[in-house]
């Protein structure tokens, strides 16, 4: 029987000719962690004795979550605990931890730090004063924290407002995406989906995406959602428009989006995300308190 020469095959990485253009092929890293939920490790029984405010406001958290967790839609809801001491506090941030969203809204008037909790749809807000001082400190309930609802565009144009005769040299595409922000941002009403586009997909020069920087402005909130990457969304200075772009673990830019409507989904807990947050902190506190 004669034998066959079968050529060997090879795949991956340094397999393949180099490009005509001397570019060579660049595979995107998938990131390589998650944040998973685990329960938190609290301080022991006769520390906790003595940590009663904090227990009760622990306590009241837990029949506001089963109580919104029941509900067909969540209404935002705070609980204040500037009351508390360092202790009762630490107790609170212990329980709560740090999920994946965390906000920065700083504006004229207003300076606040907002961190989601390891359950989805418990905010942590702090307000400072233009000293770093901190003026008021809550845990909010809500798929948002209502700052970000309430105040983000409070002081945005209505519309892009831009001049022909004003465009630089080498902006080219960026000026018919104006038109159509206009349009998505007079079209918008609350409820109805987000007009996404997609600024990856369209051929954008560099001219181009400074320019819409520009004509768009920035607005008081900076949103970061950490899951596989990293998604950062900033508010603009025109009514419900956001940048939201994407990037790898490797801090490469991998999407950039500009979304017009309601606060981007990635930021937002879910209702059933308040469903599995109410059965987490009741397990939490059925184990240690």
């Amino acid at each position: 029987m004669n034998e066959i020469n079968s050529p060997l095959t090879v795949s991956g990485p340094g397999s393949q000719p180099a490009e005509e253009d001397g570019t060579d092929l660049e595979i995107l890293q998938l990131p390589d962690e998650m944040s998973t939920f685990s329960m938190p490790s609290l301080q022991n029984v006769e520390d906790m004795s003595k940590l009663q405010d904090g227990m009760a406001l622990l306590k009241q958290l837990d029949v506001t979550l089963k109580t919104q967790a029941k509900a067909r839609q969540v209404k935002p809801e705070y609980i204040d605990i500037d009351h508390l001491d360092r202790a009762n506090k630490q107790l609170i941030d212990q329980v709560l931890g740090e999920g994946e969203v965390s906000m920065v809204y700083h504006s004229t008037d207003t300076h606040a730090q907002i961190q989601e909790s390891v359950m989805a749809g418990l905010w942590r807000v702090r307000y400072y004063n233009d000293a770093d001082e901190v003026t008021a400190d809550t845990v909010e309930v809500a798929y948002v924290p209502r700052l970000s609802l309430r105040h983000v565009f409070k002081q945005a144009a209505h519309r892009v407002e831009q001049q022909r005769d004003s465009i630089p040299q080498g902006v080219i595409n960026a000026p018919p995406l104006l038109a159509e922000i206009n349009d998505k941002v007079a079209e918008y009403r609350p409820g109805t989906e987000n007009h996404i586009i997609n600024l990856t997909l369209l051929p954008q020069t560099e001219a181009d995406i400074e320019f819409l920087t520009s004509v768009l402005g920035k607005g008081p909130l900076t949103i970061l959602s950490r899951g596989y990457g990293n998604c950062r969304i900033t508010s603009t200075a025109v009514q419900n428009v956001w940048w939201v772009q994407y990037f790898n673990s490797q801090d490469k830019n991998i999407l950039n989006t500009i979304e017009i409507g309601a606060i981007p989904a990635v930021a937002a807990a879910a209702h059933e995300d308040i469903q599995d947050s109410a059965e987490r902190l009741s397990e939490i506190l059925e184990a240690y308190l």
